[in-house]
């Protein structure tokens, strides 16, 4: 590997921003200082730019089998497109639904991923249902392969629904082992009920996704979650927050002292609920859980971001192609394939909408999209900083750059853009993945064999006894 020097770029960490000097070798950010000088290096001009560490993406869904069909972006499309955004790891959801050993489930994601990876990444473990076998399993399987976090859905009551019952077994594991518990916040029983009802009723368009699953049924869960981790004990990270009802109960937990974190997205901060009513099904595009709402619940998601009561942003990446996967539910919104294309321009969407517009500040940005994941997920300080010691996984950004997203310029594999139209401020224009290229002046240069898996340490090792995984 050759070493590397990036210089006259301005360097913005979580908690500084300055200018310096960086030297890579060996994969790892080697000095930092104000002037490097070494001949043998290649000498990287970052003038005019923000120096970032690699975002890393705490939520996508990748190769995914969900409602009847399967993700359209796989492990390539999914991870290339995830480096054209700046992104350099992700943490993918391993789905367990039907196993009757998790290890199953793992050996099934490590063959999804196995030479499709364009950059670094772990997974979440998802629990639906825990027995006797698998609750001896599980403990011993996060520590064995370094997955420091378990999903548990309270919606989805026909696929992935926990019982309560099983959601505090989840948090009484992660307590127990030090795991972060995930939780997908809606009231899945009910939401099936309204779904029904408006079937019924004859309503079948878009928009009645959005209505059967009120941001109410969000709150209501979220508080319920809160609760059954705190009785545990247990670290609750509450996925893809929509609406101020979610928002008020992560603030309220946290004001209490609870262990509780959040997470939203690109799309909740942008986006509002009357896309789903675009004429000629074009509202189906707009169909992912929970669903977007309406524009009034934008402002305190913001608010709370600023605040630091959300730490997060996730992509919640879960691509379908309008044509012929989204038109599945043409008389039927309950069976639009939910999920949306998000995971190349979580990135530059944050940065245009919050750092450029005012909303937040530029440290407040990298710990967002970067520095928080990594801390609540294990991979810090390899991950999440530009730090000597740390992995060489930085980003040059363009703050100047005026562009236009659209299906028609991105990466993913996916025959829409959700962004479709917006104009953003700022872009990445060049990617190195432990001081390698992944993206150089806005081309793929990488390699798909060059993303490896990350094992990550939970913050209670079992003992290397007990770190048995049973046949």
């Amino acid at each position: 590997m050759t070493k590397k020097i990036i210089t006259g770029g301005t360097i913005v960490t979580a908690t500084d921003t300055y200018k310096a000097d960086i030297l890579i070798e060996n994969e790892k950010i080697a000095q930092i200082a104000a002037k490097i000088i070494d001949s043998e290096a290649e000498i990287i001009d970052a003038t005019g730019k923000y120096v970032f560490p690699g975002g890393i993406d705490p939520h996508t869904h990748l190769d995914m089998p969900f409602n009847n069909t399967v993700t359209d972006d796989d492990w390539e499309s999914g991870t290339i497109a995830a480096a054209f955004g700046g992104t350099t790891t992700i943490l993918d959801f391993c789905l367990t639904a039907g196993e009757t050993k998790l290890s199953n489930a793992i050996e099934k994601w490590n063959e999804k991923s196995k030479g499709k990876a364009a950059i670094d990444y772990g997974y979440h473990l998802m629990i639906s249902d825990l027995n006797e076998e698998t609750e001896k399993e599980l403990p011993l399987l996060l520590e064995k392969e370094g997955i420091t976090s378990i999903k548990v859905f309270m919606a989805y009551a026909k696929e992935f629904q926990a019982t309560d019952r099983t959601l505090y077994k989840a948090f009484k594991i992660g307590k127990e082992t030090g795991a972060v518990v995930m939780v997908h916040c809606e009231n899945g029983s009910v939401i099936d009920e309204l779904v029904e009802q408006a079937k019924l009723a004859g309503n079948t368009a878009p928009i009645y996704h959005a209505l059967t699953r009120p941001p109410e049924l969000e709150g209501e869960a979220t508080k319920r979650a809160i609760e059954l981790a705190y009785v545990a004990g247990a670290t609750l990270y509450v996925v893809h927050v929509t609406c101020k009802e979610a928002v008020d109960e992560i603030i309220k937990a946290r004001e209490k002292g609870y262990d509780v974190y959040g997470e939203t997205c690109p799309p909740y901060l942008t986006l509002d609920q009357t896309a789903l009513e675009k004429p000629n099904f074009e509202g189906a595009k707009y169909v992912w859980s929970p669903p977007l709402r309406p524009i009034s619940h934008q402002e305190p998601l913001w608010n709370a971001l600023k605040a630091k009561q959300l730490q997060t942003i996730g992509s919640d990446q879960c691509s379908f192609n309008f044509n012929g996967k989204k038109q599945l539910g043409l008389n039927d919104f309950s069976k639009i394939p939910n999920g949306g294309p998000f995971i190349e321009d979580r990135f530059s969407v944050l940065y245009s909408e919050g750092v450029a517009k005012g909303r937040i500040s530029l440290n407040d940005f990298v710990d967002m999209i970067s520095t928080s994941a990594a801390k609540i997920f294990g991979l810090y300080p390899q991950k999440g900083t530009i730090a000597v010691g740390s992995d060489a996984d930085i980003v040059l950004f363009d703050p100047s750059v005026k562009r236009t997203i659209s299906a028609q310029t991105h990466h993913m594999n996916v025959d829409y853009n959700a962004f479709e139209g917006l104009e953003v401020t700022g872009e990445p224009i060049s990617v190195l993945l432990r001081g390698e290229y992944v993206i150089k002046d806005k081309q793929f240069v990488g390699s798909l064999d060059y993303g490896k898996y990350i094992k990550r340490k939970l913050a209670k090792k079992l003992s290397d006894e007990e770190a048995v995984v049973p046949n």
